[in-house]
């Protein structure tokens, strides 16, 4: 035997391995970018870091005079870094941190929001699918909706006659209207081509919501959902502030009556970070959910 024909047979003999080749590959493919997961989390964290130092500098520019009426940065650091450091205490059943607060409101949410949420989807799937219910029931929401939270509230003190129920029922009255509303726009959007296929496969009223209806319209229920959870969560501090408890509204207007400012602050602070996060839960569902057609 030749060299020529020993080394044709080696090669034959034991050829590559592609499982090897593609094992490798994969490894290297999943090698994580740390450069340009950096350079991401810089991109979203920089600016509006910047823009907040920038207000922090205004801010106590402009409150540094003896007669300003509000205390700069300096002055709600210092009267309120308990609040800000510790916001887990428990002394008692009226002295807890601003974060147990926070989680009592957000249980109030939780719940009111869910109600709006099953209910809101139900009658927009009713209104955007019957043209009798949409012509009947629209004007009637179109009108309530466009009533100010708090009006609520003393229709449901006299109704209920109970604190948290109440705040309940504002939530769930605030919260439905968007999550309707846009249910509906959704269901009407349905393409007909859909609709063929629901009749051609004989599909009944339950079949045809769960497999169709949601699917193809839960982009504008995301849509709803979003604007619902920001609107429940704006009426239960209001709700809070008049029906008193333990939540961060009671504690906004408790801290007024005691002309505790800084606290005031910092608990508008945890408002805004906790509305921030509540708005980005349900749009990461949403993107979930719809994969990634939603709004961001």
């Amino acid at each position: 035997m030749s060299i020529q024909t020993f080394e044709d047979t080696k090669v034959k003999a034991f050829p590559a391995k592609p499982a090897e080749v593609i094992a490798f590959t994969a490894k290297a493919r999943r090698r994580i970018d740390v450069p340009a997961i950096a350079g991401r989390l810089a991109t979203a964290l920089i600016p509006p870091a910047v823009v907040i130092a920038i207000l922090l500098i205004v801010w106590q520019i402009a409150c540094l005079s003896p007669t300003a009426s509000l205390p700069p940065p300096s002055q709600v650091w210092d009267e309120a870094y308990d609040l800000i450091a510790h916001p887990f205490f428990d002394n008692g059943p009226q002295d807890i941190g601003l974060a147990w607060r926070v989680l009592v409101s957000l249980q109030r949410v939780a719940i009111g929001f869910g109600m709006a949420a099953v209910v809101g989807v139900a009658l927009g799937a009713l209104v955007g699918q019957s043209v009798w219910a949409m012509r009947g029931l629209d004007p009637v929401f179109q009108i309530l909706r466009t009533v100010p939270p708090l009006a609520w509230l003393p229709l449901s003190l006299a109704a209920f006659r109970d604190s948290n129920p109440s705040a309940l029922f504002v939530i769930f009255i605030t919260a439905i209207w968007p999550v309707i509303i846009n249910t509906a726009v959704g269901v009407r959007n349905i393409p007909e081509d859909y609709r063929n296929v629901a009749r051609i496969l004989r599909l009944n009223q339950l079949e045809f919501f769960i497999k169709i209806m949601l699917p193809a319209a839960a982009p504008y229920i995301f849509t709803g959902l979003r604007i619902g959870i920001g609107l429940s969560w704006l009426a239960i501090v209001a709700a809070e502030m008049l029906t008193g408890g333990v939540g961060i509204g009671f504690f906004i207007w408790d801290a007024w009556n005691s002309s505790r400012l800084p606290d005031i602050i910092v608990a508008l602070a945890y408002i805004g970070v906790t509305g921030f996060c509540l708005d980005r839960l349900v749009a990461a569902v949403g993107a979930v959910v719809t994969r990634g057609t939603t709004a961001k």
